[in-house]
């Protein structure tokens, strides 16, 4: 009969309720939630009640310190008789530490290395027959919950968390670019992320090729002419938002044997799966929409499993280990990815309209409007275009800045995707050590605004954009 299930372990064939009335004792110690009465037809099954009631007479209540069903550890006897700093050590903990299960949240694993039981243990564990942990370095039940969450949200075989996206991004380019190699990125991408592969990545004699985004022609001519270890590109890019066309790129290149790595921090695998379009590898700073309160920072990288294994072992060399806490906070932030992402790019978009229709605002960049160059790309391989906008003011670097500090709802900040909405001025923020001609070089320009939506109501938004570029252009500089 529908809404039955039946009783088993311990001998017991009582047909029992829906799940929630379920007493599941199989494979598991007898607690005094075995206990509960099972209602089946409006009857009330004694001799279950019975059986349970004898269980928990007969075995001591897990995590109990005295059988009568106190919350802890069991009774700790290994310490008896031992010194004051011996017990500070091992008390409450030698005996057995807890192993939780029935947590609802993923719990938070706080430990450095991990322990075997003997070297038995431990060689099954080195022969890949016991599965644990031997050094925090080398992964965490809390680190794990996590890479699984976002590798199943990106549809890829493997996935790596690590302490920052930048130690993921540099982490990825040293393990899977030889010496003497050379890559292919675009103009368009974080000043961090050019920075390492212009003056870091040289000292091993690997060279870069750096493209217009929509430049397919010259991907396909420096792929003809050299041996291309990785394309690496952000989509969209930081900060013009511009696309890269992800299956043409993965075709191009997979033609030549190389690797296509796709950052898609801005995108999200709510607005793009970058895999599913043809790239091997995915990155993102986790620590802007996955993460997304502003309070964490995170990488992370999904993809093949060799090439993640590949990346793995050279985080395991470099070390740059994500905390336990931290995985925890981007792993909880994720679970409501969806539903800020969502807001946000229905709030980016309307924000973009309506600013796109400003006469303060001379320019507009935001892949969700047909005024962006690489439109068609969005349209194809997007689900929605993001909560970030750039625009220009028009006017100059001061008119712009005087326009940022009127602002007065979203903070100034140089980070983006959290659930507060974040503006910068790129020149001021990112770049002010560069000097006007290097910015020129670089495409950043003075009146260049970024703006990060967050979850707050968009027309609270409008209303304080709104002003505050009324009251930049009313007065005098």
């Amino acid at each position: 009969m529908q809404g039955r299930a039946l009783m088993q372990g311990r001998g017991l064939g009582l047909p029992c309720s829906r799940e929630r009335d379920v007493v599941h004792v199989m494979g598991q110690k007898p607690t005094p939630f075995m206990l509960k009465e099972v209602r089946y037809e409006g009857r009330v099954h004694s001799r279950l009640r019975q059986v349970a009631r004898q269980a928990v007479e007969q075995v001591p209540a897990l995590n109990s310190t005295d059988g009568n069903g106190n919350g802890g550890p069991p009774e700790d006897t290994t310490m008896k008789g031992c010194r004051p700093a011996t017990i500070s050590v091992h008390g409450g903990e030698r005996a057995g530490r807890p192993r939780v299960s029935d947590s609802l949240t993923t719990p938070i694993v706080q430990t450095a290395t991990y322990t075997f039981r003997n070297t038995a243990e431990l060689i099954d564990y080195q022969e890949g027959r016991y599965g644990s942990y031997e050094y925090g370095r080398y992964g965490n039940p809390t680190t794990r919950a996590c890479e699984e969450k976002i590798r199943a949200l990106e549809g890829a075989d493997d996935c790596l968390l690590s302490s920052s996206g930048m130690n993921s991004a540099t982490t990825m380019l040293l393990a899977l670019v030889p010496a003497g190699g050379h890559i292919v990125t675009t103009t368009d991408c974080y000043r961090r992320t050019r920075q390492f592969i212009q003056t870091v990545l040289p000292k091993m004699g690997i060279t870069a090729t750096v493209l217009d985004p929509s430049d397919m022609e010259g991907l396909e001519r420096v792929l003809g002419e050299r041996e291309v270890s990785l394309y690496f590109s952000e989509s969209p890019t930081n900060p013009y938002l511009r696309c890269v066309d992800v299956p043409r790129i993965a075709e191009l290149c997979h033609a030549k044997g190389t690797v296509v790595c796709i950052d898609s921090t801005f995108a999200t695998p709510i607005n793009q799966r970058a895999i599913a379009l043809g790239a091997d590898l995915v990155l993102h700073s986790a620590t802007k929409y996955l993460a997304g309160h502003n309070d964490v920072l995170a990488g992370a990288i999904a993809g093949k499993a060799d090439l993640i294994a590949s990346v793995r072992l050279m985080h395991n060399v470099l070390g740059g280990v994500i905390d336990p806490h931290a995985a925890f906070l981007v792993n909880r932030g994720v679970k409501t990815l969806d539903l800020r992402v969502e807001r946000a790019n229905r709030s980016a978009m309307i924000l973009a309209q309506r600013l796109e229709a400003h006469k303060n605002i001379a320019r507009v960049h935001y892949p969700g409007l047909e005024s962006h160059p690489d439109y068609a790309i969005a349209q194809a391989q997007m689900d929605g275009y993001g909560g970030v906008i750039s625009f220009e003011v028009d006017g100059d670097l001061w008119r712009t800045a005087k326009f940022v500090d009127e602002v007065e709802m979203a903070y100034i900040a140089p980070s983006l995707g959290g659930t507060e909405s974040l503006i910068e001025q790129p020149t001021i923020v990112s770049y002010w050590d560069q000097g006007p001609e290097m910015r020129a070089k670089l495409g950043i320009k003075d009146n260049l605004i970024r703006f990060s939506t967050g979850v707050e109501d968009v027309e609270d938004l409008w209303a304080d954009l709104d002003r505050a570029l009324h009251r930049a252009f009313a007065a005098p500089l």
